[in-house]
């Protein structure tokens, strides 16, 4: 799920789930932004998949898009500890993150939702089909959308990130969607 700079909380994860290699890892976007330690959350993590890329997995999130962690933080925090090149490079890298992946052949993985929009959708249970969302920006879509796409594509569930959920998961349309969130004190707003 999440991190957003969250560098401490990461730390945990790994000591919880175990470092690389010992475990394997695949990370569903939102790296950056928000939090106080972008710049070192970003930097362990691709060093973990230069290090490991057998076993560690990046995707990428919305907020790695030039546009959004702009205005988020990530951008400043590059231009106040170093310069915009560094920005620039990290803009590139993020650029060649792949958007999902499928785990078993049996698992769809990525950062927001279904198409059409993979790093920003997100499922909404009052809905059917397709709807409007609340963020101003890409759509909602309801369970029926869920097993319609797991059905096509011979597969039993989608695992994605990018909504603040209690418990670090929450599951949607029959245990079908999982919503995973790895920032735990979200923004120090959230009891997550």
């Amino acid at each position: 799920g999440d991190i957003h700079g969250q560098y401490y909380d990461l730390l945990r994860l790994f000591e919880y789930g175990g470092f690389p290699p010992e475990s394997n890892y695949l990370f569903l976007g939102d790296y950056v932004d928000r939090g106080k330690q972008s710049l070192e959350t970003i930097c362990l993590l691709l060093a973990y998949k230069i290090k490991y890329p057998e076993n560690f997995f990046l995707l990428r999130g919305n907020h790695e898009c030039a546009s959004i962690n702009r205005i988020y933080g990530f951008y400043d925090k590059c231009k106040r500890r170093y310069n915009i090149k560094l920005w620039k490079t990290f803009t590139d890298c993020f650029n060649c993150l792949p958007i999902a992946a499928i785990v078993d052949e049996k698992i769809f993985c990525c950062h927001g939702g279904l198409l059409c929009d993979l790093l920003w959708s997100d499922p909404d249970k009052d809905v059917q089909g397709w709807g409007e969302n609340d963020r101003g920006v890409s759509f909602t879509f309801g369970a029926e959308v869920v097993a319609k796409f797991l059905h096509k594509h011979d597969l039993d569930l989608i695992c994605r990130a990018h909504q603040v959920v209690e418990d670090g998961y929450e599951f949607f349309a029959k245990r079908q969607l999982v919503t995973l969130f790895s920032a735990p004190n979200y923004c120090g707003e959230f009891d997550n």
